[in-house]
């Protein structure tokens, strides 16, 4: 009795200091069923009993990746929570583990969808798993009555700093002019790609953009007056020869990272990178989970993790790469994906560590989609605040949006899974 006497008034005055009276009702409620030694795992007396999934009205682009569903878990108190991402089948497969779940066991659930179907997941369900993952997240802070960021530690920044990859709001004619709008604005850099490869280019020659690309980091160096307020995504194009040329020219420009100076599936290539150029480096983008990025970290390769939500599997870890990152004292610069996940990254990254971070903002404006509300991200002058509401501070509205499917039982054809004698998940 002692323990569970405990544990309920941690949970009740921690969370009072946050979120007032109405926090302290809602944990003593829930603190209710934690459980002594012996008895069954605690529990939150929520269930899932739903999980709905939405297509995203305007956005077409076919990628597993970079999908940008919305997925609505629903629980038997009322409380629903939203995530974004993961493609219509690996969110069925996920979905069909998770009915009569309780929603708090965020860890335990994401082991469960990680490791239950015996195979780790790849970075094509590691989208879907963020996704649930991330409405898990929203459940508990509504619960609580509490932001994300304070379940996550609390806030350790005033504000998140941004960059802008191309700036809409300019009205300036050449790339030079945007990118002194987008420093004037408060942003605190503006990223360029490589010359060569657009949009209406089937083509692309690593040599002969090799300096030309050179010449344009020159003169956006120029215009935004060094002092690392540009950055460049050299998008992987370039054989090694010329890449690491251009990284070796940049260096006395200081740009604030180079990004994905070559292909990310030999990891082992970043080893003669870092011993062949002093750029601050970023890499990421096209990882998975922790493991995707572990070397990189551990070994120094890189300067800036670029892993970002739902990609990695989802807030719980993309906290404990950021952790890693910090023990090797590298940032954390993620790459924007949907509009919800980068409001979930303001949690992430506004209730981590004192490492430099930055998050990206694609042509420098906060997408307002219309299944949203208006002020479900807080921006002014290129920074992004902590939204205090509870959960993710995020209200969907799914008469905007289109119903693909609904889950409400478990697979028929669920895989075997072991515990340990504790309780915790083990692998088949």
């Amino acid at each position: 009795m002692e323990r569970r006497f405990f544990l309920k008034s941690s949970i009740g005055a921690s969370l009072a200091l946050v979120g007032g009276i109405s926090s302290l009702r809602a944990a003593y409620a829930f603190s209710n069923t934690i459980v002594r030694p012996g008895l069954d795992a605690p529990s939150s007396n929520l269930v899932i009993t739903k999980i709905s999934y939405y297509a995203a009205p305007g956005y077409t682009k076919p990628l597993f990746n970079q999908a940008r569903g919305i997925v609505v878990v629903h629980t038997n108190k009322g409380i629903t929570g939203v995530g974004e991402g993961g493609s219509p089948d690996t969110i069925r497969q996920c979905a069909e583990m998770l009915i009569g779940e309780d929603p708090f066991r965020i860890e335990h659930l994401w082991q469960l969808l990680y490791r239950g179907m015996f195979y780790p997941a790849g970075r094509e369900k590691l989208h879907a798993i963020g996704a649930i993952e991330m409405a898990l997240w929203d459940i508990k802070g509504k619960a609580l009555n509490a932001p994300v960021y304070e379940l996550l530690g609390g806030s350790t920044r005033n504000f998140v700093e941004c960059y802008a990859t191309g700036y809409r709001p300019s009205k300036a004619t050449t790339e030079e002019g945007r990118a002194k709008d987008c420093i004037k604005d408060g942003f605190r850099c503006y990223r360029i790609g490589p010359t060569g490869g657009g949009r209406n280019s089937k083509t692309f020659e690593s040599f002969t953009n090799t300096k030309s690309t050179i010449d344009y980091c020159k003169r956006i160096n120029d215009a935004v007056g060094g002092n690392g307020n540009w950055a460049i995504d050299i998008h992987t194009r370039f054989d090694f020869p010329e890449a690491i040329r251009i990284c070796n020219q940049l260096e006395q420009m200081e740009p604030y990272f180079v990004e994905d100076i070559v292909r990310s599936e030999n990891v082992a290539a970043y080893s003669n990178i870092r011993k062949m150029t002093r750029v601050p480096i970023a890499v990421g983008e096209q990882f998975g989970d922790k493991w995707d990025i572990n070397e990189f970290i551990e070994k120094e390769w890189i300067d800036f993790s670029r892993v970002t939500l739902p990609n990695c599997g989802g807030i719980s870890e993309l906290k404990k790469i950021i952790a890693l990152a910090e023990t090797h004292y590298v940032g954390n610069i993620p790459h924007f994906t949907g509009p919800l996940s980068t409001a979930a990254l303001v949690h992430v990254l506004g209730s981590s560590t004192s490492s430099k971070c930055l998050m990206e903002l694609a042509g420098g404006v906060v997408e307002r989609p219309a299944y949203f509300q208006k002020d479900y991200m807080l921006f002014e002058k290129g920074r992004l605040y902590l939204n205090p509401a509870p959960g993710l501070g995020v209200e969907f509205y799914p008469d905007k949006a289109d119903l693909l499917m609904e889950i409400t039982e478990n697979t028929k054809y669920p895989h075997p899974t072991l515990e340990g004698p504790d309780g915790s998940l083990r692998n088949w």
